[in-house]
């Protein structure tokens, strides 16, 4: 069983403003990941040769056709207990903001209202030819598809490696990160950037900031405290101590 030192699960209780920083550690535990349960063929493969603008212009064929093989996978998944604690952690604190680094929906399915997506999502389309289509699609009849509107391909709603951000959701990550009283890391190994840079503001703040990891990262000896085990076991335990001493 996971223990919480009472002064952080009172500093927990007292915080009006918390910022939840979601990564694939989260989802592993629903059964998803990059290459894994995609088949023998995916396993070989290197995410840094699909997941680029380059890939994609020399062979879209062969990028849709993995993320298509993910989208299947995520679409069998089901949310976790971890994705569940966050969404109640909505009801029970005044101003929650998620903020998730997945591209898998998990936590607008365990009933997240309004997390925000950096890395984008595996169900959104968008044109290549910058024509103004952008679509939530589940069914892809042909691969490629194309745009209904213009005819160019559409690609994959993700971030791909070497492409920014979408600079409205940075804003409200950045800015909720810089005025929130408490920050938790969920899964998240901290290496990928400008995403894991987030807790910076408020470790330099003094502000709570709790980590949950089964490894430790290169946030591990700044945070408040840091917690070496899965989130769903975590957060469960954390709903526990939240609704006994919060009723």
């Amino acid at each position: 069983m996971v223990s919480f030192p009472q002064d952080v699960i009172q500093r927990f209780l007292k915080s009006e403003k918390i910022v939840v920083l979601t990564g694939a550690g989260i989802s592993a535990e629903s059964g998803i990941s990059t290459l894994q349960g995609l088949g023998s063929h995916w396993e070989k493969m290197d995410p840094m040769k699909l997941a680029t603008p380059d890939a994609f212009a020399q062979d879209p064929k062969t990028v849709w056709e993995w993320y298509e093989a993910r989208r299947r996978q995520v679409a069998s998944a089901e949310p976790n207990e971890g994705h569940e604690v966050l969404a109640w952690m909505e009801e029970f604190f005044p101003d929650v903001t998620l903020i998730t680094q997945n591209v898998d929906r998990l936590h607008q399915r365990a009933g997240s209202r309004n997390p925000i997506e950096l890395h984008g999502s595996l169900w959104m389309v968008r044109c290549v030819k910058g024509c103004g289509e952008w679509e939530d699609r589940h069914e892809l009849m042909n691969l490629p598809p194309k745009c209904p509107h213009c005819g160019s391909l559409l690609r994959p709603g993700v971030v791909w490696f070497g492409e920014g951000l979408p600079e409205e959701g940075w804003a409200k990550a950045e800015k909720a990160a810089q005025e929130c009283d408490a920050f938790l890391i969920v899964g998240t190994s901290a290496l990928v950037h400008p995403a894991a840079a987030l807790p910076e503001a408020p470790t330099r703040k003094g502000k709570l900031v709790i980590e949950i990891n089964p490894e430790e990262t290169p946030l591990s000896k700044s945070v408040t405290l840091s917690i070496r085990a899965k989130a769903g076991e975590v957060l469960r335990e954390l709903r526990n101590v939240l609704e006994k001493k919060g009723s």
